[in-house]
Parts: structure tokens; C-alpha cells; sequence
């Protein structure tokens, strides 16, 4: 017997990029979703949390959702989502217990999950919300109970017993969680942190019982421990995130097995970075398929670039980022770099900075000028 997912995770609708709206994006590739599952026909699709981008999400988002949930019904493909540290749990799962007469079960609080989902006669799934210390303490009474792993242990003690039961009965059994799980690789500057440092990092054996465990939160696509994966976001939500190579995961989970089968959805507007002079970002005929794509552009000119962002926007119209390399936090010879280097002192700072907006030190007329001001500033200060 074997149980056939659909799996995908971190839809945040809502979202934007560099204040830039990816409503229509979010649409287009929810479109190709459905295309996917009227192609593949699993016996259910599961989104591991952050199906909103923000707990009070906007009306057209929630719009958006509506709509394609009352879609996928309409294939009668049972839907199960849960929420992650993006929604709010309240919301997502308002009108849940109406919405599972149409076969889509919307899981935000913590209170049922040991209460499987069974998705016909194939198999369970368990629906794992993303998981609040604080609010584990306040279900349980456990005042002593502290940090993530220790709340995740607990909310799956009764959910593993009860899965145990149901493999012993042969049916495949599926944890969807939303957690940061020990071994997964972040993103910089996409994924909300869900603690300090590695606090809320939780150990894959934890989740152990289960014979597939789908994974929200983390939005590389990546598998962390046998049969334990992330599906990764439904776009490139960040320019951190131009490589990834975004898809819905097809998984056929039987007992003690899960075949997975990357199930790409496309984009809408790739998420690229660029990199070069501005001539050079102008003039290279190779970069002009990217015209229509969500631009970062990396700037090598020496000295400064009068208007970069409005030069560039006449070949890429969405340029929505316009780094100078010799600006770029930490790097050798960047700006940060040379304040480092010039150890508070004035001068120095001074020299720093004309070095990297103008591409050279001062003149000695500049360089006069500025230590008259210092001396000006100087006098003022002793005359107080």
C-alpha cells in the first residue's frame, strides 16, 4: 500500500520583494500547481506552513488562497495545511471544521495533533503546526518545559503512539511539520530566524516514527535525515535564493519508504543576480533575456554612478536592487572594511570614504578643507 503526496511548502502570499508585490507571481505559479495536480493525481496535497506571509494577511492574499483551495476541492484532492511562525493560527484555520466536509483540513492550532488525517484508505497524516514553547507550556501545565525541541517532543508523544498503531495495520504514516530542523541549510535574509542562534533548532530524530516527514520553513529544497525533507518555498523569495531550483515534491511513502520525484513549477520572473559595469550591464547581448526578470545588479565601477538604478531600469525594467561592490558589507576593500581599518580616526574616515565614492584619496585641496572643518568643529567644542 502506498500513499502518493503532492508536497510543498512556504507559499507566503502576500510577500514582496524589495517592496515590489508578487501577487501576480504567486497566482501564475499556483496556476501551474493546479496543472500539476490534475497531471500527477496524488491521493493528497500537504503545504507545510507559511501559506501567508504575515499573521494579519492582506485581502488579496487571502483572496488568492480561496480561490485556488476551492479549486483543488473541485479535483477532489483532499487538501492539509498547517500553519507556520509566519500565519497566524487562528486565522488560517477559521472555518476548518466546515471546510474538512470538502475534503481541505486547515490545521493551525496544536490541539489535534494527534489526530490524524486519513486520506482515504491509503494512508494517515499527521499535521504538526509550527510549534510555540509558550504555547505548549499553557496545553500542558509544564512550567519546567523550555525551547523547541523539548516542545516538539512533546506534542508528538501521543501522535507517534497513535502512528505506531497504524503501521502495525500497514498504513503509511506522514508527519507535516513546519521546523527548523537540525542539518537544514538557511537562507540568508528569507527565512524569519524562529529563535536566537541554533535555540530553536529541533533534532531530526525527533520526528522519528513516521515513514515520511514533510518539512516547511526552510526554503532550499533539501533533505536533512532518510525520509525527512523540505519541499522549499513555492518561489525565490529572496536574491539569496537566485540558484535554488524551486519545485513541488511528489512523494510516494509506503511502510518504511518514500520515493520522492522533484515536480518543477517555473516562475513567473526568475530572481537574478548580476554582476559587472554599468556599460557592461548594458551592452551585453547574453543579459537580455533577463529583461522581463527580478534584477539585483552588482555595480564593479570605480567612483560614483550617477542614477545607476534608472540607467538600468531602461534595459531591465525591474531592477529592484542596485549593490555598489565596493560597499558590499565585510568584503576585502569595502567600504565597511576601511571604516574597520581606519580605527575611529577622522582623517582616515575621511580618506575611506572618497576612496570609495570617488575612487581615489583626497586632493590636498580637499584634505585641507576637511581639517579646517575639524579644527572649526574643534574650537566650537572648547569654546563651550
Amino acid at each position: 500500500m502506498a500513499l502518493r503526496l503532492l508536497h510543498t511548502s512556504d507559499w507566503h502570499l502576500g510577500r514582496t520583494l524589495h517592496e515590489a508585490s508578487l501577487l501576480e507571481d504567486q497566482a501564475w505559479v499556483l496556476g501551474r500547481l493546479l496543472e500539476a495536480l490534475r497531471e500527477t493525481r496524488p491521493d493528497a496535497l500537504v503545504i507545510a506552513g507559511d501559506v501567508y506571509d504575515r499573521a494579519v494577511p492582506a485581502a488579496d492574499a487571502v483572496e488568492l488562497l480561496d480561490g485556488v483551495l476551492n479549486q483543488v476541492a473541485a479535483l477532489g484532492i483532499p487538501v492539509v495545511a498547517i500553519a507556520g511562525n509566519h500565519d497566524s493560527p487562528e486565522r488560517l484555520s477559521f472555518g476548518s471544521r466546515l471546510l474538512e466536509a470538502s475534503q481541505v483540513h486547515l490545521r493551525g492550532a496544536l490541539d489535534r495533533v494527534a489526530e490524524p488525517v486519513a486520506i482515504g484508505g491509503q494512508g494517515l497524516v499527521y499535521a504538526l503546526p509550527f510549534v510555540d514553547p509558550d504555547v505548549v507550556r499553557g496545553l500542558t501545565g509544564d512550567e519546567a518545559l523550555r525551547g523547541h525541541p523539548a516542545a516538539t517532543a512533546r506534542m508528538l508523544v501521543a501522535a507517534r503512539a497513535h502512528a505506531a498503531q497504524d503501521s502495525a495495520r500497514g498504513l503509511p504514516t506522514v508527519l507535516l511539520a513546519h521546523a527548523f530542523v537540525q542539518g537544514g541549510a538557511e537562507t540568508p535574509d528569507s527565512e524569519r530566524p524562529i529563535s536566537v542562534g541554533t535555540a530553536g533548532a529541533v533534532p531530526a530524530e525527533t520526528l522519528s516514527g513516521f515513514d515520511y516527514v514533510a518539512l516547511g520553513h526552510l526554503h532550499a529544497p533539501q533533505e536533512v535525515a532518510e525520509r525527512v525533507r523540505y519541499s522549499g518555498s513555492l518561489l525565490k523569495y529572496s536574491f539569496a535564493e537566485a540558484d535554488h531550483r524551486k519545485a513541488a515534491l511528489l512523494v510516494e511513502v509506503s511502510r518504511g519508504a518514500a520515493r520522492v520525484e522533484p515536480v518543477p513549477l517555473g516562475q513567473r520572473r526568475d530572481v537574478v543576480r548580476l554582476s559587472g559595469s554599468l556599460a557592461d550591464l548594458l551592452s551585453r547581448p547574453e543579459l537580455e533575456r533577463h529583461r522581463g526578470d527580478l534584477v539585483e545588479a552588482t555595480l564593479d565601477d570605480p567612483g560614483y554612478v550617477l542614477d545607476a538604478r534608472g540607467k538600468l531600469q531602461a534595459r531591465f525594467p525591474f531592477v529592484l536592487n542596485v549593490v555598489r561592490r565596493v560597499l558590499a558589507p565585510g568584503g576585502e576593500g569595502s567600504y565597511s572594511s576601511r571604516v574597520a581599518g581606519a580605527g575611529g580616526d577622522d582623517r582616515a574616515l575621511f580618506r575611506a570614504f572618497l576612496e570609495t565614492v570617488a575612487g581615489g584619496p583626497p586632493t590636498e585641496a580637499e584634505a585641507a578643507c576637511f581639517a579646517a572643518a575639524l579644527d572649526a568643529v574643534a574650537g566650537k567644542e572648547r569654546g563651550a
